[in-house]
């Protein structure tokens, strides 16, 4: 018979690294902003897994094919989402909308316990102030706001001034943590020789350099080490 303590060790990795499968098994929308069905998920089989490390009284086999069917259960769930729309409501639901042509629909919002203190505290947090300036909005699965507003709020675009680019150029990570990424460099046809120049002309070495981006106006930006901050904010 294991030593207590020694079983304990033994089942915690067991639950942390069954844990971990299955997280990688059902996806990153398990572990990102959660649905009902994801918040259930994942309760569940954090309790399983802590009954997995903790539970001496009962088998580990037993919890562990308890585990095994919860993770099945959800990932069957999730491939029926995905194929059929009525199985998606089911787990998922729909949307609710909270205001429409700029009125706010109370009943709706009775429906989900949403107060009015709370639809003002997502609309500032998309940096709207004012209910005045929203034509729709609604709560998503996974209770974030999405908002629609009125078109004399809408803020100009670089389309509407007619100045943007047709290609978007993605920013190019040159340096990190004073080592140069050459793979970087070489799918992006960036000569090192012009980023070693780039640096001298700035009176910088490579172990300097915290981060360098190329970034997607062609522009080099750099950090250092010793920023210059009179009191900087990240010294212990």
């Amino acid at each position: 018979m294991l030593n207590p303590y020694v079983e304990v060790i033994m089942r915690s990795i067991i639950a942390f690294t069954s844990l971990f499968v299955a997280a990688r098994i059902l996806g990153k929308q398990t572990v990102s902003r959660m649905t009902i069905f994801d918040f259930i998920a994942v309760v569940t089989l954090g309790s399983v897994s802590a009954n997995l490390a903790f539970a001496m009284e009962i088998e580990t086999r037993y919890i562990f094919i308890a585990f095994t069917i919860f993770v099945i259960l959800i990932y069957l769930s999730a491939f029926f989402s995905l194929k059929s729309e009525k199985a998606r409501k089911i787990v998922a639901g729909d949307p609710s909308v909270v205001i429409e042509n700029g009125k706010i629909l109370e009943h709706n919002m009775k429906k989900m316990r949403y107060t009015l203190d709370y639809l003002n505290q997502q609309l500032r947090q998309k940096d709207i102030f004012s209910i005045d300036e929203v034509h729709y909005a609604l709560v998503e699965n996974n209770g974030l706001l999405s908002v629609k507003k009125k078109e004399q709020h809408l803020n100009v675009t670089r389309k509407d001034l007619k100045i943007y680019k047709s290609e978007i150029k993605l920013p190019v990570e040159l340096i990190m943590d004073g080592e140069i990424l050459q793979d970087n460099l070489t799918e992006n046809n960036i000569s090192i020789d012009w980023l070693q120049e780039e640096l001298k002309s700035r009176k910088l070495t490579v172990g300097e350099v915290v981060y360098a981006l190329l970034t997607s106006s062609n522009q080099l930006y750099i950090d250092i080490h010793d920023d210059g901050l009179q009191s900087p904010l990240d010294v212990e």
